[in-house]
């Protein structure tokens, strides 16, 4: 990856959402929890959700991976309260509008993902929270 195509995938808006670390942790007690892994790359996230009523009262990260699934995480954590399936898997359209793999304009805070759209090969890395947070609530 040449210089440019780095510094265009690590922009400041993902390094900041990555920095935050929104969420990121364990909770105490979670109702549901999974993990996710990307055999292609490493990255690993586990997710823990306290549910109200089919809703998510609370949420908490682990990743070991790279800035793109840290940053994912953190969005997820950002905006995945008070949202049930459904309203997770708006987000989750939103991340992939972000990342090029759906038609139309993403919203804040996954609009920061598309510089990842023209690096296929790092998609999975925007979702993998995704597939996690997925895994949690089925």
């Amino acid at each position: 990856m040449s210089e440019y195509q780095s510094s265009e995938l690590y922009q400041a808006r993902i390094v900041a959402l990555a920095k935050s670390k929104t969420g990121a942790g364990k909770l105490a007690s979670p109702t549901k929890s999974a993990r996710r892994d990307n055999p292609l790359c490493g990255d690993r996230v586990t997710i823990d959700v306290t549910l109200d009523n089919g809703k998510i009262a609370e949420i908490a990260h682990q990743v070991r991976g790279c800035l793109l699934c840290q940053a994912s995480a953190a969005a997820l954590a950002k905006t995945a309260v008070g949202r049930d399936a459904s309203g997770i898997a708006e987000l989750r359209h939103d991340a992939e509008r972000a990342i090029g793999r759906e038609a139309g304009k993403a919203h804040e805070p996954f609009d920061a993902f598309e510089p990842v759209a023209s690096h296929k090969s790092r998609h999975e890395c925007v979702l993998l929270p995704f597939e996690a947070l997925k895994d949690a609530l089925s």
